[in-house]
């Protein structure tokens, strides 16, 4: 980072080169380079910092191991497109049951159009997911349409 800040010293530096000043220092400590002092300090300071320079005073004395540290970690698990929708059918269902249980005739077909229409979303997300997992792509553009979705002259 200190090579890095030298060129652009005076420029302000984004929330994503502090997340980086950070993680540097994270590995430092975490490979006893710095003490829990040290280290609680120079990240107060990161936070405090506005330019390339004063980031890079930082990290001047670490030696650079960034390419060592651990990537960030991804999330364990992603949310799926299609659990929104499904999730909408279980409680249209529920809504449908409890109509039919109070005996309220208009809530019924609303519960059932709502079933009706979250299922139909769930079965196009359902295919659509599929075809991208099993050819790698989304769905090829249809006749006629350019790759934004217009019509072609």
């Amino acid at each position: 980072m200190a090579a890095a800040g030298a060129g652009r010293g005076r420029l302000r530096a984004s929330h994503a080169d502090r997340e980086q000043v950070i993680d540097v220092l994270k590995v430092a400590f975490v490979r006893g380079r710095l003490t829990k002092d040290e280290f609680d300090a120079r990240v107060g300071q990161t936070f405090a910092s506005r330019t390339y320079a004063q980031l890079a005073v930082l990290t001047a004395d670490i030696p650079a191991e960034r390419a060592a540290a651990e990537p960030r970690r991804t999330p364990a698990r992603t949310p799926r497109p299609g659990v929104a929708w499904s999730t909408g059918v279980i409680i249209a269902a529920v809504v449908l049951v409890s109509a039919v249980l109070i005996g309220n005739d208009r809530l019924i077909y609303l519960a059932v159009v709502a079933i009706c229409g979250a299922a139909f979303v769930t079965v196009g997300q359902m295919l659509y997911s599929r075809h991208e997992r099993c050819f790698g792509s989304p769905l090829p553009p249809q006749p006629g349409l350019s790759r934004d979705g217009k019509r072609m002259p």
